[in-house]
């Protein structure tokens, strides 16, 4: 009797991620048909489920690859390091003389952040001490990034979020048809030096 207590008491930690830290392939992934096995005899009052899309061809080959969600235990437990170790860092940010709410972000600060990675995609900003790079197909999906952002928190947003949310989209698409139509254009014909009549 205490041996089956000891086995509905104990669980075990499998580190789920796909990759190493160096951003490499983990050649030691776990096998994916053993998770199955306990989510099938999840107790009946538990949760219910969310509804899922509809599955389609792809979604159906990329299911077989995904690891299985982490449990709401999982889920509290690193939420609760998470706080622990964001306490952490901005106690080390006030002591340093700097307030830790510079920091804090923001719906208009990631949207900024989105906005100027957009503006260094299409090369018209740029890192200090470095070229200007443009990365058109990066820009584009930025920018669609944003659209479906404002298609998706329409009438949850604030008047200064929206406004800034549309001023942003508004500027970037006018920029992006502006670098496209540049990039197409044929090369200028540089101007005369003189000499050709010498």
């Amino acid at each position: 009797m205490a041996e089956k207590r000891r086995e509905e008491s104990s669980f075990t930690v499998t580190d789920r991620r796909l990759f190493t830290p160096d951003g490499e392939l983990r050649s030691d992934l776990p096998e994916e048909s053993a998770p199955a096995e306990p989510v099938a005899s999840a107790p009946k009052e538990s949760a219910p489920t969310p509804p899922q899309p509809a599955p389609t061809a792809e979604s159906t080959a990329d299911e077989s690859e995904m690891p299985a969600p982490p449990t709401s235990a999982e889920q509290e437990a690193q939420a609760a390091a998470y706080k622990k170790s964001a306490k952490d860092l901005d106690t080390q940010v006030e002591l340093s003389g700097r307030s830790a709410k510079e920091f804090e972000i923001t719906f208009e600060r990631f949207l900024a952040s989105l906005y100027m990675t957009a503006m260094l995609q299409l090369g018209l900003m740029r890192q200090q001490g470095a070229q200007p790079q443009v990365d058109i197909i990066g820009a584009r999906q930025t920018i669609d990034t944003l659209s479906l952002m404002s298609e998706k928190t329409k009438g949850n947003l604030t008047a200064a979020e929206a406004n800034f949310l549309q001023n942003s989209l508004y500027e970037l698409r006018m920029a992006y048809v502006e670098v496209t139509n540049a990039l197409a254009r044929p090369p200028q014909p540089g101007p005369a030096t003189g000499t050709a009549g010498k």
